[in-house]
């Protein structure tokens, strides 16, 4: 029996293929025929050497990735508003949207999450910048958001940002996010009650 058809009445929001695919794989297209469904096992079943062009290492074997540690916050819920034509520490009236973390190896990665919710009217808009130990290594445009909409149109929205950090360093970090408007004019941030979170994460290379 060829494989016509995968059961989706019981996945849900999964597909298991050792219970939910049945039938036999068609030996067209490089297949197999075989009427057993297996997982791919990187580690045992991927051979060779990756080329060198289009970014490959040249590598033959890879060791997984692993999270050492999370670090986490979401800033009080207070909303401020920031006038700055150049990058200035984002905070919650009072206390900065930065921490600290120390990695475990200098080879290791840290993977950033900024989420900010922000209110601009009309051509308004802001950029941000993440700076690991007073040192910048993230930054984005001015108007990396603004809504672009009427001179007082108004819009509250939340922007994401994701970065990795290669510090070189086993030493304790710290990782502050700044922001900067564009023309130096007011966008407010944290509005509506909604923090500003942060998340720092150690990836083990």
């Amino acid at each position: 029996m060829t494989l016509t058809t995968i059961n989706l009445a019981a996945l849900g929001d999964t597909i298991n293929l050792s219970t939910e695919v049945t039938g036999t794989l068609p030996t067209g297209n490089g297949g197999t025929g075989s009427t057993a469904t297996t997982f791919v096992n990187a580690a045992s079943n991927v051979t060779g050497t990756l080329a060198t062009t289009n970014g490959g290492t040249g590598a033959t074997s890879f060791a997984p990735g692993k999270i050492g540690q999370v670090v986490s916050l979401a800033s009080s819920p207070n909303s401020v508003s920031i006038s700055s034509a150049s990058y200035t520490a984002l905070t919650d009236g009072s206390t900065p949207v930065s921490l600290s973390i120390t990695p475990s190896a200098t080879s290791s990665k840290i993977f950033c999450q900024v989420s900010i919710q922000a209110r601009t009217v009309g051509s308004r808009g802001y950029g941000i910048n993440i700076t690991r130990s007073g040192t910048q290594f993230f930054a984005t445009p001015e108007q990396d958001f603004y809504n672009g909409l009427g001179a007082t149109d108004t819009v509250d929205a939340r922007s994401n940002w994701l970065a990795i950090d290669s510090p070189n360093s086993t030493s304790a970090l710290t990782y502050a996010v700044g922001v900067k408007t564009n023309g130096g004019n007011a966008v407010g941030f944290q509005q509506n009650s909604a923090p500003s979170s942060f998340v720092l994460m150690e990836i083990l290379v």
